[in-house]
């Protein structure tokens, strides 16, 4: 029903910035300018090879060397080591050629 029957008052206008297309519920990724991984490391030939890793899979981090800390690179190999989904063949319809190659059917050969 309408609203000018039962509201009054003034009616509320949309948001400028959500018809522009502006995503006000914008998460902002990790190991990025804005939100850089935070990385702890006990020597500093262990830094730069943390760092020629981040460099290679265009990750932004900030390396604390402390040699008293426990070393903490657990967030950097989770975003390095993303893991794969595993994906199947599809397997033949009922009456498309056969997989193994005999030229029957599928239905009659192997299914």
């Amino acid at each position: 029903m309408s609203d000018k029957f039962f509201f009054k008052g003034k009616k509320e206008k949309k948001p400028k910035h959500s018809s522009y297309g502006f995503n006000t519920k914008r998460a902002v990724k990790i190991g990025t300018e804005e939100l850089p991984l935070q990385v702890v490391v006990n020597t500093d030939a262990r830094a730069e090879a943390v760092q020629t890793l981040a460099e290679e899979h265009n990750l932004v981090i900030a390396i604390t060397v402390d040699a008293e800390q426990a070393e903490n690179t657990t967030e950097l190999d989770v975003l390095i080591n993303k893991p794969v989904t595993t994906r199947f063949e599809k397997m033949p319809a009922r009456n498309e050629p056969c997989v193994c190659g005999s030229g029957k059917k599928y239905k009659k050969c192997c299914g």
